[in-house]
């Protein structure tokens, strides 16, 4: 993981916050992702699991399979995907499967990231594919869009 961050960056995490946002709308954790290409966005969800009670409603899947009707097929080489929190296993798979170029998240998980903090999925040498990680962009704001809905529910 590196923290080389580029000036569109902040401008795409702030767009997957207010996705993170839409969440809180359907009483879902507060997680949006974005997926921008070639300076255009082709992708952008909210957590909706609770919404559709579908345990795979992640933000990050959403998000990647809209990007995939975007460009008309299910390589998304060249983008990338900005997410307020660290992916789980799950979404690190499916971004490496996708073949994104580049991931770029807020706050970082220590129960359950996939991109270093528990494993690391999205460096895995064995895989076929592995993209740019940048972690730790607005990680405060990220980060307390969580505290706030978990500290609600206590």
């Amino acid at each position: 993981m590196s923290s080389g961050f580029f000036p569109r960056d902040e401008y795409y995490m702030r767009l997957a916050i207010r996705e993170a946002e839409r969440a809180l709308e359907h009483d879902d954790v507060p997680v949006g992702c974005v997926i921008a290409r070639e300076g255009e966005l082709i992708g952008a969800a909210p957590n909706e699991r609770e919404l559709r009670g579908d345990p795979t409603a992640h933000a990050e899947l959403i998000a990647i399979r809209e990007a995939a009707r975007a460009v008309g097929g299910w390589r998304l080489s060249g983008a990338v995907l900005y997410v307020t929190l660290e992916p789980c296993a799950m979404c690190a798979g499916a971004i490496v499967l996708a073949r994104v170029a580049r991931v770029v998240y807020g706050t970082a998980d220590p129960k359950a990231g996939a991109a270093g903090s528990v494993i690391d999925v999205l460096a895995e040498p064995g895989l076929n594919h592995r993209p740019q990680v940048d972690g730790g962009l607005l990680a405060q704001e990220c980060g307390d869009l969580l505290r706030a809905f978990f500290g609600s529910r206590r």
